[in-house]
């Protein structure tokens, strides 16, 4: 066994634009996020908002187009294409979207985890868990044997979470775990993610669409319009002042101050601030 501990990640001022021939395309435009080690969070927000992109930029399968993006002690956008590919294979899991695209569907559950230490197991310094063990941990122990055709959707999608914390990663990067799933197959992904987190430290993100998962993982980051909108922490709402001293407004905030209104700040003695809009 392995001693097991999380990644920090931190994102500060990070844009992504995707060049087309149509025309640019802006994903993110400017966002700051910092994820302590052993956290678990959410990532949420409309399609479109640039979940997904924030997520591949964690993995190091894109590079910012400006800003950091770290993991741990590196800066991603300044490692070479294998070292972040070793990254990948080491220190950083990444779940995709469908159980199925993390998977070979005729290879045993053992055989799927063996091929995701592979690259781990030629690292020096890297102990790995037994298989068995990484089942146990997502719920599946006694099914080593068992085909990942043959399983049932909940359990093939905590089979994608086996392989994705195979090689024992310091951060999980989760991409919608429960979008096809029905409430006790998300359920089951769900205890599956508390007790990878609970037992080995590891910094979870998973992009999600579902309110039950965000609000089990504690910490949620909304998405919108390329930036951080809001953080929702403990079932309270908080607005979130971005590194260039923006403030994203909630949708039923900006049905009473739309784009363009003028206020002004009033600030107390004790730290209260107001916004107080023109009514002339």
């Amino acid at each position: 066994m392995t001693e097991h501990s999380g990644l920090a990640v931190a994102c500060r001022r990070v844009v992504q634009i995707y060049r087309g021939e149509g025309g640019d395309v802006v994903a993110l435009s400017g966002v700051d996020l910092s994820i302590a080690p052993g956290e678990m969070v959410a990532l949420v927000g409309p399609s479109g908002s640039g979940k997904s992109t924030l997520i591949a930029l964690l993995a190091g399968l894109l590079r910012p187009s400006a800003g950091r993006v770290n993991v741990g002690t590196f800066d991603l956008g300044r490692l070479s294409d294998r070292e972040v590919s070793r990254m990948r294979g080491t220190q950083i899991g990444v779940v995709l979207q469908g159980a199925a695209r993390n998977l070979l569907p005729y290879a045993s559950l053992w055989r799927n985890i063996w091929l995701a230490q592979r690259r781990a197991a030629a690292t020096a310094g890297i102990a790995l868990s037994d298989p068995e063990s990484v089942l146990d941990l997502v719920g599946l122990s006694g099914q080593g044997n068992a085909k990942v055709g043959d399983l049932p959707p909940g359990a093939r999608q905590r089979a994608a979470l086996a392989v994705g914390i195979a090689a024992s990663p310091g951060l999980l990067l989760v991409d919608e775990p429960t979008s096809q799933l029905d409430t006790a197959g998300r359920d089951e992904v769900i205890a599956a993610l508390a007790k990878v987190n609970a037992e080995r430290g590891t910094t979870i993100v998973v992009v999600t669409h579902d309110a039950e998962v965000g609000s089990a993982l504690g910490r949620v980051v909304t998405i919108r319009d390329g930036r951080v909108g809001a953080e929702g922490r403990d079932g309270q709402d908080f607005a979130v002042v971005a590194g260039d001293g923006t403030v994203q407004l909630p949708p039923e905030v900006l049905e009473e101050l739309p784009p363009g209104t003028l206020f002004t700040i009033d600030q107390a003695e004790d730290g209260t601030v107001t916004l107080v809009p023109d009514r002339r």
